[in-house]
């Protein structure tokens, strides 16, 4: 996949060119939640969360976000998965006051007493992230808030340089409401929308929530549109369907993204009337496109997508070539290149997000042309693109595992430092009254399991005869249950 660093390079290079140069950024941090342990999630709770889980997801957070721009920040970021606050009492009704009345403390100090003080109990998880990044130098933003108390669990928030115009919420089916902000971007209205929409990407059954989702996006943009057509319009956020979910899944008669919206991959085409809305997927050539994983194969649940005013000669421009997805080798990346997801496991919990964030810069432009268009080095041509398989085979194994055998005593393994990681186990199997094949490590159980059904019978044979098995395997949880994970036939001994 491309490198955030090239894009760093463009963006500099980009400040030569006329016009305010800016970044956007559209990030699931996978669950922030805030410290006062009444959630809607279990494992957000108090027994199970605490201010320590708090100041890990802040400071992972803020440690992605810090490699947009040279530490500066994205100056618009589009955020998915924050909590919609369970206790809306917050303790804190002027935010600027409360970051100047706590400016030389970091959020990590007010993280760290216990018992947490009620000043703090109350702070909500948006308001404690917009701290972490102040602490961090990534200063400035107002928060546009997506919670209209509507009973779900998460949220969309948008945090702005830009001074706001106006905000609209707009509910949709069964997902998080749309986030709506005209921002003045140097005297020039650009919308955002920040989405969330309803989970399940293959499932045929939720994609009608989707199209409803859809629907409701579409119909706003249609009003936007019909009073400008060449406005400037930036959708971003999990909209928990694939940029080529029409052709993905063509069991879909109609998909909410392709039709009902009209996420579409042909960039000159956006200059016409009929398909206004271009996706930055196809800015990358088709085997670097994905953002999560899920059951070996990538995924591209996060999106931006752009209107056609992005690319005339008036207002705000999009910098051609400057899509990327933030995907941060020794950070936020495992061994296999994988999104390192958020593990609540341990004392302090540990990882990012299973999701990658979008990055894109804009600038505006002085001309007032909205006749006319902006020049593309590689106009980008519609392509359905292959599913891409995670390539499981490349992997290293014998440098990559970890041998149990060889950790100190001391050590446990499920204390959530390990989770992620490829083990390689050797210990006999059995099959529990379920016929789940099972392994004892170190005097705890595990689940063995394969997304690959012969990979699953090869496993369970070997686990009949009660042999001993030799395996790689990379250490997870589901659904409460531990587990080594089996991601291709290469990794059975």
């Amino acid at each position: 996949m491309r490198s955030l660093f090239l894009v760093i390079i463009l963006a500099v290079a980009a400040t030569a060119m006329r016009g305010r140069s800016f970044s956007v950024v559209a990030y699931n941090v996978e669950n922030l939640f805030d410290a006062d342990g009444v959630a809607a999630y279990d494992d957000y709770k108090a027994d199970s969360y605490t201010t320590a889980h708090l100041s890990t997801k802040l400071t992972n957070i803020a440690r992605v976000l810090a490699k947009a721009d040279k530490g500066n920040g994205p100056d618009v970021i589009l955020f998915c998965e924050i909590e919609a606050d369970q206790t809306p009492d917050s303790t804190v009704k002027d935010v600027p006051a409360w970051l100047k009345k706590y400016d030389g403390r970091r959020f990590t100090e007010l993280l760290a007493q216990s018992p947490l003080p009620a000043e703090f109990a109350g702070v909500s998880s948006d308001v404690w992230l917009l701290k972490a990044l102040y602490d961090d130098g990534m200063r400035g933003y107002t928060i546009i808030d997506g919670d209209n108390r509507s009973g779900t669990a998460v949220k969309c928030v948008i945090f702005s340089r830009f001074p706001v115009k106006s905000t609209r919420l707009h509910p949709i089916q069964n997902a998080r409401p749309i986030v709506e902000a005209e921002l003045d971007v140097e005297g020039h209205s650009l919308f955002v929308f920040a989405n969330h929409w309803k989970s399940g990407a293959g499932d045929e059954i939720t994609e009608t929530d989707r199209r409803a989702n859809a629907r409701t996006l579409r119909d706003r943009l249609d009003v936007i549109l019909k009073a400008d057509a060449n406005a400037d319009i930036i959708i971003g956020g999990d909209l928990n369907s694939h940029y080529n979910q029409k052709t993905r899944y063509r069991e879909m008669r109609e998909t909410g993204i392709n039709d009902i919206l009209g996420s579409q991959g042909n960039e000159l085409a956006v200059r016409g009337k009929d398909r206004d809305l271009y996706n930055l997927w196809f800015e990358l050539p088709s085997d670097a496109r994905g953002s999560d994983v899920f059951r070996g194969e990538w995924g591209t649940l996060m999106h931006m997508l752009l209107s056609r005013g992005l690319y005339d000669l008036r207002g705000v421009q999009y910098e051609d070539g400057s899509f990327a997805v933030m995907k941060i080798p020794g950070l936020n990346t495992d061994a296999l290149g994988l999104p390192v997801r958020w593990k609540p496991y341990s004392v302090t919990g540990s990882g990012f997000s299973d999701h990658f964030p979008l990055y894109a810069r804009f600038r505006t432009v002085e001309d007032g042309r909205a006749d006319r268009w902006m020049p593309l080095t590689q106009p980008a041509t519609e392509d359905a693109g292959d599913t891409l398989k995670v390539d499981y085979a490349r992997v290293d194994l014998f440098e990559t595992a970890i041998k149990p055998s060889e950790l100190p005593a001391a050590i446990d393994i499920r204390d959530g430092t390990y989770n992620g990681k490829i083990f390689y186990v050797t210990a006999k199997g059995y099959l529990n009254e379920k016929g789940h094949v099972k392994v004892k490590v170190r005097d705890q159980e595990y689940d063995v399991f394969s997304h690959k059904k012969e990979i699953r019978d090869t496993l369970r044979e070997q686990a009949r005869d009660e042999k001993n098995m030799r395996f790689y395997g990379e250490l997870g949880v589901f659904k409460g249950s531990w587990q080594f994970v089996v991601q291709g036939k290469e990794w059975v001994k």
